[in-house]
């Protein structure tokens, strides 16, 4: 088994979804992350924002950041599950690769977990 690597995805919901369908389509991101080796760390939920520019004619969209550990190959199944969801209208990932990289990581997920609190 190879070591797990260090991520961070954003991904922006449309906000034409209610409440429920919008926690539905988190839950269903995690459960991708977790099928695909991933080990969720921390969720930052940061609600509904105004976009830097409209996408698909939206002026908002809910914005929900995971930090988690998993290995590269589980990478490419995440995105092709983003891609083919027509409610995730934009996401992006980081990968965290040397040890200052994954110190701030570490710190941002500690960061992210007081926030939540």
């Amino acid at each position: 088994m190879s070591k797990l690597r260090h991520y961070e995805t954003m991904f922006i919901i449309k906000p034409t979804l209610t409440e429920e369908e919008t926690a539905a389509q988190i839950d269903g991101v995690k459960a991708i992350i977790e099928k695909n080796g991933g080990e969720i760390v921390q969720c930052d939920n940061m609600g509904s924002q105004q976009l830097a520019y409209e996408i698909e004619k939206h002026k908002r969209g809910y914005y929900y950041l995971v930090y988690f550990k998993g290995e590269p190959a589980g990478i490419a199944e995440i995105e092709r599950n983003y891609r083919i969801n027509e409610n995730i209208i934009r996401f992006i990932f980081i990968k965290y690769e040397n040890k200052k990289e994954i110190a701030a990581w570490t710190y941002m997920c500690g960061e992210a977990a007081k926030k939540a609190n």
